[in-house]
């Protein structure tokens, strides 16, 4: 189910690109500072537009880490569900989509008759490269 996505305003350009480029996770705080010259001032413009990035798929909203990244996938949109690993050292976020688990999970939501409107799976720990050091 791909949902389709009007045309970006400035703002939500302007942060989806500062999340983009900052290849992991930014808060709302950080997206403001690097915004600031681009004329955002309030915290409430970045978070209209990381609302309404999130609504397209475009971001997602990291809840353990209260901070937003820009989807990997293209297309992003057509999973309900991303799943991403966190490294508590070095801070890498690696989005990746499990399918099995996603499976089970749309399996017991059904037997339950649980609406499911979002799912964001998020596993902490450390990276492998880390774990090398």
């Amino acid at each position: 189910m791909a949902h389709s996505h009007p045309e970006l305003t400035k703002n939500q350009s302007l942060v989806f690109g500062s999340l983009s480029e900052a290849g992991g996770p930014l808060t709302a705080y950080a997206i403001l500072d690097a915004l600031r010259d681009s004329g955002f001032r309030a915290p409430l413009q970045v978070y209209r537009a990381l609302e309404k990035l999130v609504d397209y798929g475009l971001v997602h909203r990291l809840e353990s880490l209260n901070a937003f990244v820009a989807c990997s996938h293209s297309g992003c949109a057509g999973h309900d569900t991303a799943a991403f690993a966190i490294c508590e050292k070095c801070g890498l976020v690696s989005e990746f989509t499990p399918d099995k688990a996603i499976a089970y999970l749309k399996d017991w939501t059904g037997e339950q008759g649980f609406q499911l409107s979002r799912t964001t799976i998020e596993l902490r720990g450390i990276c492998k490269q880390c774990a090398a050091a």
